[in-house]
């Protein structure tokens, strides 16, 4: 084995588990997003989004452990979409479907890498309002603020509508099966909770197209996001049973998630 040979062995070695932590980061978020939503179906409230789940972690008696640890799992998340999208490691080739496949890839780890910004905003802030240094919050209020919003809404509602009826394809056409390394009995369990997530997520990211699109034939600017989403559907008739069925796809999802953690085929061998 050359010199390279080893080094490229090494690099692999550690880069697996660390992308596995980005699909487990990814779970935890929704898992805690799933709290909120069920809760929010129960009481009527609107629900919460997935700042509101790195608040919760942030700000919890144990945030000096899962901070860090999400930071850093969020950042294996971002690293790992980004290595997909520009190597092709799931050989999604150049083709138009694949180049829309891959700069979704890219558009997931731009979201997560927000995700990933804010969360070490609100722990940097931390650490400056226990030195006496301020809140430090106000970076955390502007990329929240950032997150969902842009001056083209017509076009981000094209974007949406796109990625929400990718994740149902994917769903029922069940293409997530090509990247698992798992037994029959197993995938069974995961059918389930991929169908569920996948499906449940894409509707959430065909809502924000709908406000997206309203927003722009209205001729306003403004934001659209998870949040805002969920503040629709509490708004329907069966408003309801409607959030405690999208926290139920939500919980499926993080249970997808957490599955891809363990299960996931993670191909780093490029070129």
């Amino acid at each position: 084995m050359t010199l390279d040979q080893v080094r490229q062995a090494s690099w692999h070695d550690w880069f697996r588990p660390f992308a596995r932590l980005g699909y487990g980061a990814r779970g935890v978020v929704y898992l805690l997003l799933a709290f909120f939503t069920l809760s929010a179906g129960v009481t009527t409230r609107s629900g919460g989004d997935p700042e509101a789940a790195v608040r919760f972690i942030t700000q919890s008696t144990a945030s000096a452990i899962l901070t860090p640890l999400l930071i850093i799992s969020l950042a294996g998340y971002c690293a790992w979409r980004l290595v997909q999208a520009v190597f092709d490691t799931d050989d999604h080739g150049v083709s138009p479907k694949g180049l829309a496949v891959r700069a979704g890839l890219i558009g997931s780890a731009a979201t997560y890498g927000f995700l990933l910004v804010y969360t070490f905003s609100i722990w940097w802030g931390a650490h400056l309002t226990s030195a006496g240094g301020g809140s430090g919050n106000g970076f955390a209020r502007t990329a929240a603020n950032f997150i969902g919003a842009g001056p083209m809404s017509l076009g981000l509602s094209a974007v949406f509508a796109i990625v929400g009826g990718a994740h149902i394809w994917k769903a029922f056409s069940r293409k997530y099966r090509d990247y698992f390394e798992a037994s029959e009995a197993i995938m069974k369990w995961i059918d389930i909770a991929a169908i569920g997530g996948l499906s449940a997520r894409g509707v959430i990211f065909l809502v924000i197209s709908f406000l997206f699109l309203r927003l722009g034939l209205a001729g306003e600017q403004g934001e659209a996001s998870s949040s805002d989403a969920l503040r629709f559907i509490a708004g329907l008739p069966y408003g309801a049973w409607l959030m405690s069925a999208t926290g139920a796809g939500f919980l499926l999802f993080a249970i997808y998630s957490l599955s891809q953690a363990v299960w996931r085929r993670v191909n780093v061998e490029m070129g």
